[in-house]
């Protein structure tokens, strides 16, 4: 998510952490890898609505149709950086911009106003906003169930939030482009919220549709009935004055990444979600000890305020703490959609416990125990894994016993030690079990669903390892056991130790700025990193670990604590490592969610993008950008890897970036003084009028399908 300065929560757990700074010329097998840079490349510079531009390969490695198991290098020429407003593919590479925000669900749906004057009715009915983490679930020959086929699928896609300056029409005050703000208003915003299940189908000349017809078409929203399940269900923790029973949930919100299971179900991961909620109390009352440590009910400053400034606590009681204050604890989990089943409610899964989740990555042990991946995206928060009670049926995988695996288990948390050699060490799984490591009623937990409701509180009281913001994870399916998560970047680690009680239970004074340490080597990681570790014997289910960074982001020629690792050069150079995800040929395809102001520390840079790297070599290239202000976000493919699924996310956000006329020649851009969302409300296409060009009305997020033109496997 790009809305990373209303992340203003601080760890202030004063957690033990490591002392050993790495060495800036980690021994990494990057060394031994030359990227090469390529001069040809494709793009999409606008798309008309609904137009058919040529494809690319995707694939789901969940589908058991067979696929290469051998890592192969990298087959395509790098592209360069760019601040275009256009996305940007290798030489020998086709894109087609599909599923925009706003478009039809499914027959019969209003079509999409350019004027954005359409209400919480219409949305309900089209493709949601900010497309995020998304998976494909093929069909079977039939088109009735889950499949191997590479031409059909159903595509699950994330909606993480909104940009109101775009989702709603300006009123008349001068002043203030939201006002009227009202119920309505709410409801609209709530609805553009959750995710769409879509049938795609994929023609002979390799474009894909949207099949409108299809019953498998769905919207979830902020407001669509959702069950609770695991220890946390019926918690006084979750009850409300609407919900005495703490059992059922209206909506998901802040749908980050992504996973799935084997069972073929999808898993929507709530983050940010406390952007949503505000504080109408005017004595300011004092927030709780959970609500801080949430970030509930604070503004941009950290002080009592209204999150991401949506004003939904101004309309709608269920958003100010004061009226309902036990709906916070009702988001910050998993929540699992079965796509087949359009008829089925969501279920919450609260044993995967409470935080800002990023995605949901699984891994089922020669056992058969489901092992579920999880970082909590914000600084200096943790990384958690999942091991089920239960063994998963691979026999019968939409058996009944297999849907309720993410029930019952146990939440781990990391813990990272140093290594004789920095850049490298060992770790262990600390499990957040009721009773144990402290987390007991004379602490603060007196059950386990307070554990999984204050999961942070808990990972702090275990004296668990604060790191960089944690992101994706992705497991690596050729090599079991091996894992690797982006930490996107961290301005606020410093060179004192977090004031709270570490894992003694003492209280230590300073600064709510850990050190640096070996595995977050950096005092002002601007640019990020990504770290891989292997599990003990390989095992998923294993307690200790090792690990070693894998890629320090960064500008090349920059020296000390902050310089790249040795993989990091003048041809692939990025900054914010974000989604990150293995192809079933043992691809990792890394994503970015960064600076896109290409100036200063992120000169030479450009906008956002997708590379792809070689695990055995180290090797990075550059493989896509995206279009001005945007985050590039979820990837996969078909079972054939032909057919690449890419999602652009917010195409001209600004944030609070500096005025940087995107849409100007390139080369042209300049950098002036900054707009605000009145402004861009009433100039939407200001800095952005992807993927529609001339007459766009406002920049919409899409999904980008991406074929390689001779028909070939993506990357090779």
């Amino acid at each position: 998510m790009s809305k990373r300065e209303d992340d203003v929560v601080s760890n202030g757990s004063g957690n033990i952490h490591l002392q050993t700074v790495v060495e800036q010329q980690l021994a990494s097998p990057a060394r031994r890898a030359a990227i090469r840079r390529g001069f040809g490349l494709a793009t999409i510079p606008f798309l008309g609505a609904g137009s058919a531009a040529a494809l690319g390969g995707c694939g789901g490695d969940d589908d058991p149709a067979p696929a290469a198991t051998t890592s192969r290098p990298l087959g395509f020429s790098a592209v360069n950086t760019s601040s275009g407003d256009e996305v940007i593919v290798p030489a020998g590479y086709a894109a087609q911009a599909i599923l925009l925000w706003g478009e039809p669900i499914r027959a019969g749906a209003p079509a999409f106003a350019r004027d954005a004057s359409q209400g919480w009715a219409e949305q309900e009915q089209q493709i949601g906003d900010n497309h995020d983490g998304m998976h494909f679930f093929a069909l079977n020959a039939g088109g009735d169930g889950p499949g191997t086929r590479s031409d059909e699928g159903l595509l699950a896609i994330n909606h993480e939030y909104i940009n109101p300056e775009y989702l709603y029409a300006p009123g008349d005050d001068t002043d203030d482009w939201l006002l009227p703000f009202t119920v309505e208003k709410v409801r609209k915003g709530l609805a553009a919220h959750g995710v769409s299940v879509v049938h795609v189908q994929r023609a002979a000349n390799g474009t894909v549709s949207h099949r409108l017809d299809s019953r498998y078409n769905r919207r979830i929203t902020g407001y669509t009935p959702m069950d609770v399940s695991g220890p946390a269900a019926g918690s006084a923790l979750l009850q409300t004055a609407a919900d005495p029973t703490g059992r059922e949930v209206l909506g998901t919100l802040n749908n980050c990444a992504h996973g799935y299971t084997p069972w073929r179900t999808y898993l929507a991961c709530e983050e940010n979600f406390n952007g949503y909620f505000g504080n109408t109390d005017p004595a300011g009352r004092a927030l709780t000890a959970l609500e801080r440590r949430y970030g509930v009910g604070t503004d941009a400053g950290g002080g009592l305020g209204n999150g991401f400034g949506y004003r939904w606590h101004t309309a709608d009681p269920r958003f100010d703490i004061n009226a309902t204050p036990n709906e916070p604890n009702r988001f910050g989990w998993v929540v699992e959609i079965d796509p087949f089943d359009p008829d089925s409610k969501p279920v919450k899964r609260t044993a995967l416990g409470r935080f800002k989740h990023e995605n949901a990555e699984h891994v089922v042990a020669a056992d058969g125990t489901v092992v579920v991946y999880m970082g909590d995206d914000e600084r200096n928060e943790y990384l958690y894994k999942f091991v089920s009670s239960g063994r998963f049926d691979a026999a019968n995988p939409r058996a009944a016993a297999n849907r309720n695996l993410l029930d019952s288990g146990t939440l781990n948390v990391a813990k990272f030690t140093g290594g004789s050699t920095g850049g490298q060490g060992t770790g262990t799984w600390i499990p957040l079990a009721h009773g144990q490591n402290g987390l007991t009623a004379e602490n603060g937990f007196a059950d386990q669903a307070a554990v999984l409701v204050n999961a942070r509180a808990a990972a702090d009281r275990v004296g668990a390892t604060m790191m960089d913001r944690p992101e994706w994870v992705a497991a690596n399916p050729n090599k079991r056991g091996e894992v690797y998560c982006t930490l996107t970047n961290n301005s606020r680690r410093g060179t004192t130790p977090a004031s709270s009680n570490n894992a003694a239970g003492t209280t230590t004074a300073g600064s709510a700025r850990p050190p640096v340490d070996a595995v977050n080597p950096r005092s002002s990681n601007l640019w990020g990193h990504i770290v891989r570790w292997n599990e003990a014997g390989g095992d998923p289910k294993a307690i200790a670990f090792s690990w070693e960074i894998f890629l320090l982001a960064g500008q090349p020629g920059v020296t000390g604590e902050r310089a790249p690792s040795a993989n990091i050069n003048g041809s692939n150079v990025f900054n914010s490592p974000d989604g990150l995800w293995f192809d079933r040929n043992g691809r990792l395809w890394i994503q970015s969610d960064g600076s896109y102001t290409n100036a200063g520390d992120y000169a030479g840079m450009g906008n956002n993008q997708m590379l792809c790297a070689d695990p055995a070599t180290g090797e990075v290239r550059r493989f896509l950008v995206g279009p001005s202000g945007c985050e590039v976000t979820g990837v996969v493919m078909t079972p054939d890897s032909r057919t690449m699924f890419v999602n652009i996310q917010h195409p001209g956000e600004m944030g609070s970036h500096p005025n940087v006329p995107r849409n100007a020649p390139t080369g042209q851009q300049q950098i002036g003084t900054a707009w605000n969302d009145n402004q861009i409300a009433r100039e939407p296409t200001r800095f952005s009028r992807f993927p529609e060009g001339a007459g766009s009305g406002r920049p919409r997020s899409c999904t980008v399908v991406i074929r390689k033109l001779d028909g070939g496997v993506i990357g090779s």
